[in-house]
Parts: structure tokens; sequence; C-alpha cells
């Protein structure tokens, strides 16, 4: 019985597998600054926080604008923006939460810990899908609370 033909895998040159992976350590986030991992609190905070944003969703843009009013990071209270139709869901990958110690908005670094995590964002008008990505959303710990910043739709 004649044994199939083997097919050969297409080999990389190695100039191109080190450039991949100097592309990956680079673009990481690698980061030397000593900030301790978020604590067993903390990443509880975090999981309700994403919890209770895609619970008031599901009730709705005003539920959720609520939600959003209620735990915008406090030196940044006033900068919400109304939802009108629209609802943002966000499914958070929680083994990327790191530290973001640099993390500033408008040049002002919030109090507290700040913290970011990769996301799934799904944007829903009107109950109706119209967006879906891959992002990131910062989280700051401060008075034992997690804080957000409200999106703003365009």
């Amino acid at each position: 019985m004649a044994s199939a033909p083997q097919r050969r895998r297409p080999r990389l040159p190695i100039r191109a597998v080190f450039g991949w992976l100097a592309l990956l350590v680079t673009s990481t986030g690698c980061s030397s600054t000593a900030e301790p991992p978020p604590d067993a609190g903390e990443r509880a905070l975090a999981r309700q926080y994403f919890r209770d944003n895609n619970a008031a969703a599901r009730k709705g843009p005003r539920v959720q604008q609520e939600f959003l009013r209620r735990t915008q990071h406090p030196d940044f209270g006033g900068q919400t923006c109304e939802l009108g139709a629209t609802t943002v869901e966000l499914d958070p990958a929680m083994s990327t939460l790191r530290p973001d110690p640099g993390f500033s908005l408008d040049g002002v670094s919030p109090r507290g810990r700040s913290w970011v995590v990769a996301v799934e964002v799904t944007v829903r008008r009107h109950g109706v899908v119209i967006g879906n990505q891959i992002g990131s959303q910062h989280i700051v710990f401060l008075n034992r609370r997690a804080h957000g910043f409200a999106p703003c739709p365009t």
C-alpha cells in the first residue's frame, strides 16, 4: 500500500520569526513599574462593575445612564454624555487586568489606582447591535469602589 505524499509545512525565514516576536513583545505593554497586582477585593470590584454595567444595559439606556453617572470617577463627574437610545455592554478578559499608573484623560491623572483591561464592546441602538469591537477599558479603584469613565457616542 503506497503512502500518501507528505506535505511539507512552509518554513518562515528566521528573521521573520524574530521580527514577529519583537513586535509581540513591544506591543504587549510591558512595564518596569513595580505596581502591585490587584488584590482579590479589587478583582471582585472590577468584575462587579462590569456585571452591573451589563445588567443596566440590558434594562435600557436610562438605567445604564444612571449607572454610568453613579460610577463615573469623581474627578471627572461633570464629563458624562447622554446615551440617547444607545447601550454599551462590556465583556472583560479579566486575565488582562493590569496596572496603568500613567493613565490620564486630557492630561489629568485620576486619583486612585488606575487599571486597564481588554474588553469586547457591544453597542446597541434601540436594542439592535450596531457595533462590536475589541478595545480596552480603564477602571480606577478609589475608596474601595471601582470607577469608570462614561462613553460618549458619536
